[in-house]
C-alpha cells in the first residue's frame, strides 16, 4: 500500500447500560473507577446539595410557553441585577437595562417529565442548575426599540397561527421552534397576537415580511420609541449567534466571565429569601370578535397545549384553562380560552397573592481581608472561585482584577493561584 491505508469496513452499535423500566444496571460497575473518583464524587454531591436561599412559593415551568413564568423571572431578575452593577461608571450607565430569558425545561422532545419543579422552601445549588441548564456566561447587547421588537417577533414564532373563524380545538405550540429560543424580555410589557402569522421561522429567516404579532410594546407605561436605546442582559450564545439580538455583530457591550448559573446563585444569596412570582409583563392577546368571525366559532374556539400531568391541579384553579386528557407520549393536554381577558394561573392553589418581585439592596463593599504582604492584599484562589466572586468579596470590579494580575484567560484560574487585590 506504499505506506497508505484505508478503511474497508466498519460497524457501530449502541449498547444499553441501564434498564429504565426495571431501574437496574445492565453492566457491572468498575470498582477501581468507583474508588478512584469517590472523594471527588462525594465532594460534588456535597456542593450541589448546599443551600443558596429560600423561596416563598414553588417554582415550576409548566406554563412557561403560555404565560409569564416564575422560572424565567428569577433568571431575568438575576441577569438584570448583575448587568446594572457592571454598567455603573461606564458610558452605558444611563441606558435602561432589560433582561432576556427562555424556558430551558419545557417538555418537548425531552419528554413529559422535563420541566422545572422546585418546591417551596430551601433552594440548593442543584435547583439553580435546574433553572439554568447550560454553562452560558452573561453577556449584554445594545439594541434600539425597533430592533427589540424584531427580536420579540422572532420569539413569537414559538406559536402556531390560530384561526378564530374555524373554531374548535387548535394546537398553540409550534414544536419545530426550540423553546430555548423563546426569549421573554423583562423590563418592557407586550402582548403576542397568535391570530397573526409568524414573521420569522425558527432560524430567524423572514417568512412573512409584513406580519406583526407583538402588540402594545411599552416601556415605563409608554409605547417604545423605535430609536430608544436599551441594554439587554442575555447569554454568550444569544449575543454571539443571533442576528436579532446582535444585528450587525457589533452590539456586545458586556462579555463577562461569569456563568449565568453563578449569577443566579449570587443573586439569591444576596436576597436570602425570594418571591418567585412572575411580574406578568407579557401575555397572549385575547381574541376578540372581528369581521368574518362568527360568535359561534369564537365561543367554540379552544387553543390546546401540552404540559406535564403534574400541572393538572394548578389548571383546576384557572377558569380559562381545562384538562383535556393524556396523549400517547405521556403529556397532559390542556385547553386555553383566549376569547376573554388575559389570565394567569396561580403557581399553587394555596399560596397567597404574589407580592412584587424584590428589589435588591446593594450591600456595602466589604473591607479587604488581610493576609497582606508588602502592603498588598493577596487572595489565594480556592475551589469554585472565579474573578467575579473574588471581586465581589473585596468590592473590586473583576476586570480590574484581570488587568492588575495580567490574566488573559479569566476561565482558567488555578486552585492556589495568588490574586493581588488592587485598591478599589
Amino acid at each position: 500500500m506504499d505506506g497508505k491505508w484505508k478503511v474497508v469496513d466498519s460497524k457501530t452499535e449502541a449498547r444499553p447500560i441501564y434498564d429504565t423500566a426495571n431501574k437496574k444496571p445492565l453492566v457491572e460497575a468498575d470498582q477501581d473507577i468507583i474508588d478512584a473518583v469517590h472523594e471527588e464524587h462525594e465532594g460534588t454531591l456535597e456542593y450541589v446539595r448546599g443551600p443558596v436561599g429560600e423561596t416563598t412559593a414553588p417554582i415550576n415551568s409548566f406554563f412557561a410557553l403560555v404565560q409569564d413564568d416564575p422560572s424565567i423571572q428569577i433568571v431575568t431578575n438575576a441577569q438584570k441585577w448583575y448587568v446594572e452593577k457592571h454598567m455603573q461608571g461606564t458610558e452605558y450607565e444611563k441606558i435602561p437595562v432589560l433582561s432576556a430569558g427562555a424556558p430551558f425545561k419545557a417538555g418537548g422532545r425531552s419528554g413529559a417529565s422535563y420541566y422545572t419543579n422546585i418546591p417551596k422552601g430551601t433552594i440548593a445549588i442543584k435547583n439553580v442548575a435546574d433553572l439554568y441548564v447550560y454553562p452560558n456566561t452573561v453577556h449584554a447587547v445594545m439594541v434600539n426599540g425597533a430592533e427589540l421588537k424584531e427580536w420579540l417577533e422572532w420569539s413569537a414564532g414559538q406559536f402556531n397561527q390560530i384561526d378564530p373563524a374555524k373554531g374548535g380545538q387548535q394546537q398553540l405550540i409550534n414544536n419545530d421552534f426550540p423553546t430555548y429560543n423563546f426569549d421573554v424580555i423583562d423590563g418592557v410589557t407586550y402582548q403576542i397576537d397568535v391570530t397573526q402569522p409568524a414573521k420569522y421561522d425558527s432560524k430567524a429567516t423572514i417568512v412573512n415580511a409584513s406580519a406583526s404579532r407583538i402588540k402594545d410594546l411599552s416601556f415605563n407605561g409608554k409605547p417604545v420609541d423605535p430609536a430608544q436605546k436599551f441594554i439587554v442582559a442575555t447569554n454568550n450564545y444569544r449575543a454571539s449567534s443571533s442576528k436579532l439580538a446582535n444585528p450587525d455583530g457589533k452590539r456586545i457591550v458586556l462579555a463577562a466571565p461569569d456563568e449565568n448559573r453563578q449569577v443566579i446563585i449570587d443573586y439569591i444569596r444576596e436576597n436570602k429569601t425570594i418571591n418567585p412570582a412572575a411580574d406578568g409583563n407579557w401575555s397572549l392577546a385575547p381574541i376578540k370578535p372581528s369581521a368574518g368571525v362568527t360568535a359561534a366559532a369564537l365561543n367554540d374556539l379552544e387553543v390546546v397545549f401540552a404540559s406535564s400531568p403534574d400541572a393538572k391541579g394548578l389548571v383546576e384553579a384557572n377558569p380559562a384553562m381545562s384538562f383535556i386528557g393524556t396523549n400517547n407520549e405521556g403529556f397532559a393536554e390542556y385547553g386555553l380560552k383566549l376569547t376573554g381577558e388575559a389570565t394567569t394561573t396561580p403557581e399553587t392553589g394555596t399560596e397567597p397573592a404574589p407580592t412584587p418581585k424584590p428589589t435588591p439592596t446593594p450591600t456595602p463593599k466589604p473591607q479587604p481581608e488581610k493576609p497582606a504582604t508588602n502592603n498588598k492584599v493577596v487572595y489565594v484562589v480556592k475551589k469554585g472561585d472565579n474573578l467575579y466572586r473574588i471581586g465581589l468579596k473585596y468590592g473590586v470590579d473583576w476586570r480590574k482584577l484581570a488587568t492588575a494580575n495580567k490574566i488573559s484567560n479569566v476561565h482558567n484560574l488555578k486552585v492556589g493561584q495568588k490574586i493581588v487585590i488592587p485598591a478599589s
